[in-house]
């Protein structure tokens, strides 16, 4: 059992400067838990990438809540088949962790959550200009998966 206490703060703001740097959605809320999974920055980034956009841009579950499962798999994750109970614990605490997030926002699909902000949603990436950060509203899915999740394994060390 790993023995740390994250700063909830600063992983939103580590998050929501990923995700203002261009990466995103998984891969900020990802990489902003690099340092408890172990993992270089650039190895996290380059795991959580295929994530983004509900799924590679396929709009399906937001890619900041595919990334709280991620870390959550990587650091509770069960790694024998027969281990139905730690089966059953993460999957209790990923739906946990969603159902949090869909008490803010109602839905974790991303095309929805788009669509919540009156943006048509759209298989390709956007290009990151001022006026997309403007309009998007994933800065604060970003944060408050990077705090629930922060909450979480403070409550729950991994």
């Amino acid at each position: 059992m790993s023995t740390y206490h994250i700063n909830v703060a600063a992983k939103v703001d580590l998050a929501r400067s990923l995700y203002l740097n261009g990466y995103n959605c998984a891969q900020s809320v990802f990489a902003a838990f690099s340092e408890e999974m172990g993992l270089p920055q650039e190895t996290a980034l380059k795991l959580a990438s295929g994530m983004g956009g509900g799924i590679g841009g396929l709009r399906m579950t937001c890619g900041a809540v595919s990334a709280m499962a991620m870390v959550l798999g990587a650091l509770r994750g069960y790694d024998q088949a027969e281990d139905f109970d730690g089966k059953k614990q993460l999957y209790a605490d990923i739906q946990r962790l969603h159902a949090d997030f869909t008490a803010v926002h109602e839905t974790s699909n991303c095309r929805e959550l788009l669509q919540q902000s009156g943006i048509v949603a759209k298989a390709q990436p956007s290009e990151r200009t001022p006026e997309y950060y403007r309009k998007r509203p994933c800065a604060r899915y970003i944060e408050l998966c990077a705090q629930l999740l922060a909450e979480e394994l403070n409550r729950n060390q991994a």
